[in-house]
């Protein structure tokens, strides 16, 4: 028979198995009464708050929901539109934020932070701890080009028609259509055959957008998965340094220089940035800033501004306005608004921020998703270069996300608070610019920044704070000399 061996005070001994078995097994000794003793006994305290929220939370959520619900429907009436199917491939008349009004857009926020709050209150913490696979699963069908394969056929397509175009294994493709599908990416109209609808539509590889979701799902992502390794690295993790990222960590160099290297990624980059001004809002800067009482030739300079999108928008709306760009060649401007080129509205002079001064005495000096790219110390180089160019008159523009805070304290400046119970910076429903966040730290070792922050690079950069202006999802942070 086997036997077990076991070690008391040095010495071993051996027993059958069956003996270990069998005590193990042998039948309780206790008594009925011992046992109906404890059974009845109290339980001992959870542990979590067993008192829970009050109900208000939650019937206070649903109010905001339900108020937010209706000026939405308010505002789809107000121009004769009803509200546009999940299903329906049209887009929508406000599908981004330049044709939506203040009142609409703030609707939105309320109601995605609201549903997620009342989720994250009373559902279990499984589904949004646990979501990697989303956006695993948007790399796949951007590259594969499933939307624009799905194009102009309503009734969708069959995965083993979509595995033939695509040449992604058949079963493989479909059970990455349903995830997306779940959360209303794509339509499943029949088992396995897949359709588009007016998410998936942004996925075509024509739409700027699609550029962008295959610029953060690609590289992005990649730097997403070293954040955790580079940020406990001992000799890493507490640099400030671009270099000491987990971009470079990851791909072997910096953002930039990767672009270099890689065209096909750099263009699509580029392309991406375009996509991203059409979510964030384009033409959000023309109504953000008082730009129309500006006299006749206001020079505007474009620091950092590639291919000058931002800055083309503006000047479609405020034709008193010139503008010089300080980045990259003048494509985009020849292609999409070739008579300001003639005309000598705009012109483009090359740029080393760091090293260099921008054109001197331009009356403001304009920065778009610039400073997010950097770490304080390079921020303000770039700010004292800029000052060094300024007339007394002049002004700084970040334009930038200004994140706020996700506990309610005192504000500088005039940033709106959510109405509670929500999170006072909306939650959910500005999420972007926490997730750019966490991109930039990733990318670059860069920062989305509070107001806060922004005001104290100011002063170390030898510049007063004026005010901010919202700017859609952004806000625009202005500066003058002291």
């Amino acid at each position: 028979m086997p036997t077990v061996i076991h070690q008391t005070n040095g010495e071993s001994h051996a027993h059958p198995k069956s003996t270990v078995i069998d005590k193990l097994i042998k039948p309780s000794t206790l008594s009925e009464d011992s046992i109906t003793s404890f059974t009845t006994r109290p339980l001992p305290n959870p542990p979590f708050d067993a008192t829970g929220i009050d109900t208000a939370h939650l019937t206070d959520l649903l109010s905001l929901i339900t108020s937010a619900v209706g000026t939405v429907i308010s505002e789809y009436n107000a121009i004769g539109h009803r509200v546009p199917a999940l299903s329906s491939t049209l887009p929508g008349p406000f599908d981004t934020p330049d044709q939506a009004s203040p009142t609409f857009t703030k609707a939105i926020q309320v109601i995605e932070g609201a549903c997620a709050q009342l989720c994250a209150t009373v559902a279990g913490p499984g589904h949004t701890m646990i979501n990697y696979e989303e956006s695993a699963c948007l790399q796949i069908v951007t590259s594969a080009k499933i939307s624009d394969y799905l194009l102009d056929k309503p009734d969708g397509l069959h995965v083993s028609d979509l595995s033939l175009l695509s040449g992604l294994e058949a079963d493989k493709l479909s059970r990455v259509l349903r995830r997306l599908a779940t959360v209303h990416c794509y339509c499943e109209v029949k088992p396995n055959v897949f359709a588009n609808n007016r998410l998936s539509m942004k996925l075509l590889s024509s739409d700027p957008v699609g550029s962008y979701v295959g610029h953060v799902t690609d590289e992005c992502m990649k730097a997403g998965t070293y954040l955790a390794d580079t940020l406990q690295d001992l000799e890493v993790g507490h640099s400030q340094s671009p270099d000491k990222a987990a971009f470079p960590r990851v791909l072997g160099c910096g953002v930039f220089d990767y672009y270099t290297k890689h065209k096909e990624h750099g263009d699509r980059f580029n392309k991406a940035m375009v996509g991203w001004g059409r979510v964030t809002g384009k033409t959000a800067l023309v109504k953000a800033y008082p730009w129309s009482e500006l006299p006749k030739d206001t020079l505007i300079c474009d620091v950092g501004g590639g291919n000058g999108h931002r800055t083309l928008e503006l000047v479609k709306a405020s034709p008193q306005l010139m503008v010089v760009v300080q980045d990259l060649e003048a494509t985009l401007w020849t292609k999409e608004y070739p008579e300001v080129v003639k005309e000598d509205r705009v012109a483009f002079v090359p740029l080393d921020f760091f090293n260099g001064v921008p054109v001197k005495d331009c009356d403001i000096y304009y920065l778009s998703h610039v400073l997010h790219d950097w770490p304080d110390a390079e921020c303000i180089k770039i700010l004292c270069n800029i000052r060094k160019a300024m007339k007394a008159t002049s002004r700084i523009l970040v334009h930038d996300y200004v994140l706020q805070h996700a506990v309610r304290t005192d504000m500088p400046g005039n940033q709106e608070l959510a109405p509670e119970p929500l999170l006072p910076n909306y939650g959910a429903g500005k999420v972007r610019g926490y997730n750019l966040d966490l991109n930039m730290m990733a990318a670059f070792n860069g920062k989305e920044r509070t107001l806060d922050d922004f005001i104290n690079l100011g002063n170390r950069a030898d510049l007063r704070f004026v005010r901010m202006c919202e700017s859609g999802e952004t806000g625009l942070v202005e500066f003058c000399l002291p």
